[in-house]
């Protein structure tokens, strides 16, 4: 009997040292967490808050020129789309203004 009590009590200490053990992992994991859902809006709010810079309109010099140039510029807005910088009226407004 008494090697069955002893068994008993062994099983009792490791499963409660491997409880307390689990708990503070997951309490320190949790914190780990909540702390990055705290961090990641400061890094998102700064680049959504600056409005997007539109591509400076260069002087025409010659026709071909100009064309190029423009080209070049709604070439850059569509890129500026494409990564979700400039919104659909944002991208018109700066096609009719290249546009003339």
């Amino acid at each position: 009997m008494p090697g069955l009590l002893r068994g008993i009590a062994r099983t009792a200490v490791i499963s409660g040292t491997a409880t307390a053990v689990s708990n503070r992992v997951s309490r320190r994991q949790a914190g780990r967490w909540a702390e990055q859902e705290q961090r990641q809006p400061a890094y998102e709010q700064p680049a959504a808050a600056q409005p997007p810079a539109a591509p400076p309109t260069p002087a025409p010099s010659s026709a071909g020129d100009d064309m190029t140039s423009k080209i070049d510029q709604l070439k850059q807005l569509a890129d500026l789309k494409a990564q979700g910088i400039l919104t659909d009226e944002e991208m018109q407004a700066q096609k009719r203004r290249i546009l003339g």
